[in-house]
């Protein structure tokens, strides 16, 4: 079994640098660790080892698990095993492993991709992760509560020389944002609602591309992505002035035949995220979007009061927004989720809105992203 490891530069607590008065580490790397982090354009960098074994705990169903499947799902090869709870409702398909199984298959990374319950994590999961530590795999969590602040992980790391990684806290500088124009290409997913297949879609535009030969990588923005990417930054746990600056940062400059392919988040119509969003658009300086939608959502996510935009409208509003950072930016594709519509009703939809935009309107799952991909690259 081939081990790699995937540099997070984001994720690194630096050693030279202090951290935020009552700031808990995003990463414990101890003094003089063998695996401690190394340097890369000034940046503490550190590392998230594969093979991973999948935490599911005891989460209640599968939706709960859907992390953990986002990471199996786009990086098979790099999922050994799921470890579960007694009472574990989620299941993704892999061998169930105890840790001390896993540790002797090779694991090195114990992947927390489940939500815990009442925002907490239970002694029992605590128990194993500790186990975990002591066999010499690290944790890295995309949970909202922080691995680095629980004592009993936090001491064992620093016992054993063991890396704690918390994807959803993003603890090093980012810069204010320059908007200066900088080589290389890049494309955003953007959305009309939250939660409508920007990472889904990313990815698969990333497959493709790769497929072809091309020179492409997914950039994430968000945990799930982290996990399948192996680095990235949680945007919406980036300070409001530096969001731009930290895509900038994400997706610097690079040849001119590279694409970084950048995760979309939140939307600029849902009133909730759209802060986020509009930082991405302005820091990711994207040379082609792709309009992400689902079929029948009855209002915007968490709005009951917000009908969805349309098509045309959202698309619009979003090229005011990215020709600020670049005039040439274009639409190259519709990507829709379907799932909750019949497929007379999604062969419809798509027609209108091939007819309305002049674009390649696909459902990425059913139908791939070869046109969208077909578009881009006919400039």
């Amino acid at each position: 079994m081939v081990l790699r490891r995937a540099s997070v530069y984001f994720l690194a607590e630096t050693r030279s640098r202090p951290a935020l008065p009552g700031a808990a580490p995003l990463l414990h790397v101890p003094a003089g660790s063998p695996a401690g982090p190394f340097r890369c354009k000034g940046v503490s960098v550190a590392t998230i080892e594969h093979p991973y074994l999948l935490f599911l705990g005891d989460a209640a169903d599968q939706l709960a698990a859907k992390t953990a499947n986002g990471v199996k799902v786009w990086r098979p090869e790099w999922c050994i095993g799921q470890f579960r709870l007694p009472g574990c409702k989620a299941d993704l398909g892999l061998p169930d492993m105890s840790i001390e199984e896993a540790a002797a298959k090779g694991a090195k990374t114990v992947i927390l991709g489940v939500a815990n319950r009442g925002g907490f994590i239970p002694e029992t999961w605590i128990v194993e992760l500790v186990k975990a530590l002591d066999l010499g795999m690290d944790i890295a969590s995309g949970l909202h509560t922080k691995i680095t602040a629980i004592p009993a992980l936090k001491d064992k790391a620093a016992a054993k020389g063991r890396h704690l990684f918390d994807v959803r806290h993003p603890s090093r500088d980012y810069p204010v944002a320059s908007g200066k124009p900088r080589s290389g290409k890049r494309l955003l997913t953007v959305g009309t609602d939250v939660s409508v297949g920007k990472m889904f879609t990313t990815l698969a535009i990333e497959k493709e591309m790769r497929a072809r030969g091309l020179n492409a990588d997914f950039v994430a923005t968000g945990q799930t992505g982290i996990f399948i990417a192996g680095k990235g930054a949680s945007i919406d746990a980036v300070i409001a002035d530096f969001i731009s600056g930290s895509v900038e940062t994400l997706a610097p400059e690079n040849t001119e035949d590279h694409w970084d392919l950048i995760e979309g988040q939140g939307s600029l119509y849902n009133v909730s995220y759209s802060g986020v969003t509009l930082g991405l658009i302005h820091g990711a300086q994207a040379d082609a979007l792709v309009m992400c939608h689902e079929i029948g959502r009855p209002h915007m996510r968490g709005l009951p009061d917000y009908p969805v935009p349309a098509i045309p409208t959202c698309m619009e509003t979003i090229l005011h927004m990215a020709r600020m950072v670049n005039a040439d930016v274009k639409f190259v594709g519709v990507s829709l989720n379907t799932s909750n519509v019949s497929a007379d009703e999604a062969a419809a939809f798509k027609k209108a809105t091939a007819e309305q935009t002049g674009l390649p309107v696909v459902d990425p799952l059913k139908d791939g992203v070869a046109p969208i991909v077909d578009r881009l690259l006919a400039g």
